[in-house]
């Protein structure tokens, strides 16, 4: 006897459907798998065989045959466990298919466990997003899964426990409640941030360029020596960004879910992430790959921060691979079978000593490096990729009496005000557009909303010729003389902002020039 049941697969973000078929026929006892699956599909036959008979099912000792359509797409992973099990005990006669609940109707998903439980998956979100595309409105899914699910409007969703609550399920036995909807503002309203601006003493120019960094969408490159406090003012940086929309949250955790890093509690993200891998991080475990081709750090980051402490003391060659997504927001990974974008739209804030003592430039302590060590301790960054950096601001160490004093700090709600303003300016601007802030301007849009009057490029003419400025960090310092401009509410952008912009790049003739 054939059944037919609905499942799902995921190929990079988008998920496509794939027809489990199972043939239970007459002949010597054999269980084949066909349709390019992995080794954790084919092991399904141990699970699938324990699940059923420790949930207290026949299972049957014929000919069992599981198709996985189409055959011709590589399919990986043990989600296809609970659809091959509900597609044998259909086959068997043990599930009624055509009942109160129509097999044919849902999408089954999950792993099984040996004692016939429905263990959770990766990638739930966006195999729910892709299934509702595609117009399927019904899913039997893990029960540790229903957070994550209970986002999506307009399905029909039953997070169940075991293999015998299915079947219990499609034969009338038992009932169970659908999947409550559940609201994304209540849950973002229950976080709290636990760094806050206001406790970092002291470093105003550090401070201002964050939030022109937060304004914008800029990266940050902050030099200083060590102590000097890069590390909190980066770990503050999410406290003034704008809260996440719906549809941003979505985003994030697709990707979340896929690399298995989804905080099952929540089942949202509700936070811009903050990702902050080690400098020994390799460059799959960066830009992503892997041999199934998992989201790496950067795409971990989409719509929040990349940190880079100490980012010299990164591999040269898997900094590299940042320059493509920082233009782009996307990482596109290729391999023999398949070519796999995944998005990657952050704000890298990076850090770094001027030096390898770390007190080059400092107005407090004596540097012991010389010109030398300083040389090749600073070419480990490359032009291009600074290039990309907006912003460059010194960090330096603060005075014992600035430390210990009692005067009070502006608090990140302040200061997020301020951004969140600019943010809603640039909303209006771009509102026609793909774009949301002003880092992502096109070369034509800086054109149109970058104009200068006859002193300010005067001064751009000035900057670029001594400075050394390349075309791109033209550009960009446009792009932050706009953000500048949109925090004072200015809309034409004046030679003071210009001359605020051009000083975040004056660190280039003094460190790699």
């Amino acid at each position: 006897m054939l059944s037919l049941i609905n499942s799902f697969a995921l190929l990079g973000l988008t998920g496509y459907n794939v027809r489990v078929e199972v043939d239970v026929s007459h002949g010597l006892p054999a269980y084949d798998v066909v349709g390019l699956a992995d080794v954790a599909i084919k092991e399904s036959k141990q699970r699938v065989k324990g699940a059923v008979k420790n949930s207290g099912y026949f299972y049957p000792y014929d000919r069992i045959t599981v198709n996985l359509a189409p055959a011709d797409t590589h399919k990986e992973g043990s989600l296809f466990d609970l659809p091959i099990a509900v597609g044998l005990l259909a086959a068997a006669g043990q599930i009624d298919s055509g009942g109160k609940q129509n097999l044919n109707d849902f999408v089954f998903i999950g792993e099984l466990s040996l004692d016939g439980s429905v263990r959770k998956i990766d990638g739930l979100l966006p195999i729910l997003i892709s299934a509702r595309a595609n117009g399927f409105t019904k899913f039997i899914i893990p029960y540790d899964n229903r957070n994550e699910a209970s986002f999506i409007d307009g399905l029909t969703i039953y997070a169940l426990k075991s293999l015998n609550e299915v079947v219990c399920f499609f034969n009338g036995s038992m009932q169970f409640e659908k999947l409550a909807l559940r609201s994304y503002e209540s849950s973002r309203e229950e976080h709290r941030f636990t760094n806050d601006f206001c406790l970092v003493r002291g470093q105003a120019s550090a401070k201002r360029a964050l939030e022109i960094a937060a304004a914008g969408g800029h990266n940050v490159l902050m030099i200083g020596p060590p102590g000097s406090g890069k590390t909190m003012l980066a770990k503050c940086f999410n406290s003034i960004l704008p809260d996440m929309t719906f549809e941003e949250a979505l985003e994030v955790t697709k990707i979340h879910s896929i690399a298995g890093v989804l905080d099952n509690k929540l089942g949202i993200v509700v936070e811009r992430p903050f990702r902050s891998p080690h400098h020994t991080a390799t460059t799959p475990a960066l830009a992503g790959g892997g041999s199934k081709v998992k989201p790496g750090e950067i795409s971990l980051a989409h719509n929040g921060v990349l940190f880079l402490d100490e980012i010299p003391e990164y591999n040269r060659h898997t900094l590299e691979t940042l320059r493509q997504p920082l233009e782009d927001g996307v990482v596109t990974i290729a391999r023999s079978n398949m070519t796999l974008e995944y998005p990657c739209c952050f704000t890298l804030i990076a850090s770094m000593n001027p030096c390898p003592c770390g007190n080059y430039g400092s107005a407090t302590k004596q540097c012991k490096c010389t010109s030398a060590q300083i040389h090749k301790y600073l070419e480990k960054l490359s032009g291009p990729l600074m290039d990309r950096i907006d912003l460059h601001v010194e960090v330096d160490g603060i005075s014992y009496k600035e430390l210990a004093g009692e005067q009070e700090e502006e608090k990140s709600a302040v200061i997020k005000q301020r951004v969140d303003k600019a943010r809603k300016i640039q909303l209006n601007r771009y509102k026609n557009k793909s774009i949301f802030n002003n880092s992502k301007m096109s070369n034509a849009d800086i054109k149109k909303y970058c104009a200068l009057d006859a002193s300010a490029l005067q001064l751009m003419e000035g900057a670029f010729n001594k400075l050394g400025l390349s075309a791109r960090a033209h550009d960009r310092i446009l792009k932050v003389s706009r953000t500048i401009a949109d925090l004072e509410g200015s809309e034409n952008i004046k030679p003071e902002h210009l001359m605020e912009a051009i000083g975040y790049r004056s660190l280039d003739s003094k460190y790699w020039v």
